[in-house]
């Protein structure tokens, strides 16, 4: 019971960590570039632009908050179920890190919907034009391709098992 109260603590502050980390560049987006030219990082690669965005990537789905807020709820539900009934064994922490960076990364966009009704994106790779995003999308982005090599390479079907608790 001990360590199941360690983890649960260990994954509540580390969640509480990443969404104050997404803040706070947020904030400073906010502040250092909303109303300014873009500040270039790397000439013709990568530079910081200020944007407000009612969308998804590309800007699909703009003005479509209620999609998100329920999407991210049904998301955020499934991730903390799972991460409760998670075995407590060195095998799956690679698994509960990279739930922790799923949820804060949809919980950091999330909390922006709720409070500002747009989402703050400021990193632009103007290299490939690839849609501005900010330091959420990358935890959810991250999250869900390492999510992806776990399951396709690491973890067995009884592992998945175990963590679902479904047997066949």
């Amino acid at each position: 019971m001990k360590s199941r109260m360690r983890f649960l603590i260990f994954f509540l502050v580390s969640t509480v960590l990443l969404c104050a980390v997404d803040a706070f560049t947020k904030q400073l987006a906010v502040r250092l570039l909303q109303g300014r030219d873009d500040v270039v990082l790397i000439p013709g690669a990568l530079q910081l632009h200020y944007l407000e965005n009612t969308g998804a990537a590309f800007g699909i789905l703009r003005g479509q908050m209620w999609i998100f807020c329920v999407l991210t709820v049904v998301v955020c539900f499934g991730i903390v179920s799972v991460l409760l009934r998670l075995p407590l064994e060195r095998r799956f922490m690679p698994l509960a890190a990279v739930l922790i960076f799923l949820l804060a990364g949809a919980f950091g966009n999330f909390a922006d919907r709720i409070r500002l009704h747009y989402v703050v994106d400021f990193i632009y790779f103007s290299l490939i034009n690839f849609p501005v995003f900010n330091i959420a999308d990358i935890y959810v982005t991250c999250s869900v391709f390492v999510l992806i090599l776990l399951l396709l390479f690491y973890y067995s079907e009884e592992d998945l098992e175990r963590v679902t608790g479904k047997r066949k």
